[in-house]
């Protein structure tokens, strides 16, 4: 049975159920995932979540005894984790603090290392290029066997640290957009692009709902307020500030309207403090962490769901958004724009421009609360978001379906990461047999001479099921 150790900084995450859901696929698949956190749970909801869904391996707080193992066999394997040592050591522009936490995250690793010793982990898969990807890497190693990541976003654009060794030492990386893609392979050209592949996450898609939907007409809503949300932890590189700005200018312009910030985080208590000195007590709440249970009235109230980050893969709040037909509006930076679709699923604006943001909330305030349905600019511009709400929900079911997505992942995985041993012709023939009707069921590229039709598909780079 092949075994595969799934490492993240904190599993389970009730911001990242992406992580727990891979896991729950390969062990459908009789594959065996030793599950991995860097850190114990702290907060109240990964408590809850930790005894639903407890982790096989937690790497801190470390035990003494695990830390001397790790010192040992760092000793007794020194030549496979000398390469990385001496790059951080005597090369490269990094920064003296970063290079001391590089090497304890060399121990880290060698701790990590130690915790699966005895498992018979034959691969580790890591999510995030975070330090827990220089953990990965380094129990790799002295384990000598292979490990892939997932980059995602800031992990990637904004804290690429060693980024260029954690690539060269990957047997693959697993990335959720084109733009993450193109960046890496003209960041780091020495990177074999072959084993950059992109993989499309997604969110749970009801197959029982008319794509058309139940929208409402132009100029009819159910409540007087133009509603605005907005749903993420409270973090800087969210900047759910911008927000609050965009809602003051809002009130300036005499708008009639109410704001809800859903998530938890750092952020809250500055969040706070801006919302009393402009004056928005009245228009904008902060919700905190809201259960998946409770989302549901929330976007069903929403005019427009609106993300303000600086940074971001594929925003998974808008994917969910998008799945229910909702209007959204995002910055128009890295791969948002594969999902939100200027014009066509959803509406973009500048990158750091308040003026823009807030020119296309009038706009859309304008479509979804017109009074006036008689009026043929009125009717036709209302009609165009009708459709706008349709389109989303259709970009969303067949390009970010969560089911789909997750299974074509896995596939790929499974193929690429099983030992390759020598075979016959003939074991050649049948494996093609089992896999055709696989690829053709899926709507994969088919090739027709055994070779990996997963990893030719769209260049032998993208895959989204």
């Amino acid at each position: 049975m092949l075994t595969v150790a799934s490492l993240a900084n904190q599993f389970p995450s009730p911001v990242e159920p992406y992580v727990g859901e891979e896991i729950a696929e390969l062990r459908r698949r009789g594959i065996c995932v030793v599950a991995g956190s860097v850190r114990r749970a702290r907060t109240r909801q990964e408590k809850a979540l930790a005894a639903e869904c407890k982790p096989d391996v937690v790497l801190q707080p470390l035990r003494i005894t695990v830390l001397l193992r790790a010192l040992l066999l760092c000793l007794r394997r020194w030549n496979r984790i000398s390469p990385l040592l001496g790059r951080v050591v005597f090369h490269g522009y990094e920064a003296p603090l970063q290079r001391v936490k590089a090497v304890l995250h060399t121990l880290l690793g060698a701790c990590y290392a130690v915790l699966l010793e005895g498992r018979g982990v034959d691969h580790i898969h890591v999510h995030h290029g975070y330090f827990g990807s220089w953990i990965a890497m380094t129990a790799a190693r002295l384990l000598d066997i292979g490990f892939t990541m997932t980059l995602y976003g800031s992990d990637l654009l904004l804290h690429g640290t060693y980024l260029d060794l954690k690539l060269k030492n990957c047997t693959l990386c697993f990335t959720v957009s084109e733009y993450n893609r193109r960046y890496i392979l003209e960041h780091y050209p020495g990177v074999d692009a072959q084993k950059v592949v992109v993989w499309r996450m997604g969110v749970q898609v009801s197959e029982s709902v008319s794509e058309r939907g139940n929208f409402l007409p132009v100029g009819q809503t159910t409540h007087s307020n133009f509603t605005l949300l907005a749903v993420g932890r409270l973090h800087p590189v969210k900047d759910h500030a911008f927000l609050v700005r965009a809602c003051a200018e809002l009130r300036t312009r005499g708008v009639n309207f109410e704001c809800f910030i859903a998530g938890a985080g750092p952020e809250r208590s500055r969040l706070e403090s801006l919302i009393r000195n402009c004056g928005l007590e009245d228009r904008v709440t902060l919700l905190g962490f809201v259960p998946d249970e409770q989302m549901d009235s929330l976007y069903a109230r929403a005019d427009v769901v609106v993300l303000t980050s600086r940074s971001e893969g594929i925003p998974l709040a808008l994917m969910e958004a998008m799945a229910r037909g909702k209007i959204v509006l995002a910055p128009a930076i890295t791969g948002i724009p594969e999902l939100v679709i200027p014009d066509k699923t959803g509406f973009l604006y500048e990158p750091g421009s308040l003026g823009d943001l807030v020119a296309r909330l009038l706009f859309i305030c304008s479509l979804t609360h017109a009074n006036d349905r008689s009026v043929p600019s009125v009717l036709s511009a209302g009609r165009q978001l009708d459709w706008m709400r349709h389109a989303t929900r259709v970009h969303v079911r067949h390009n970010f379906n969560r089911k789909k997505n997750l299974e074509s992942f896995c596939d790929f995985f499974i193929q690429r990461i099983i030992p390759q041993t020598e075979s016959c012709p003939h074991e050649n023939s049948l494996l093609q047999q089992v896999q055709l009707p696989l690829q053709r069921h899926r709507g994969l590229p088919v090739r027709t001479d055994g070779t990996d039709a997963l990893a030719g598909a769209r260049g032998g780079a993208v895959f989204d099921g």
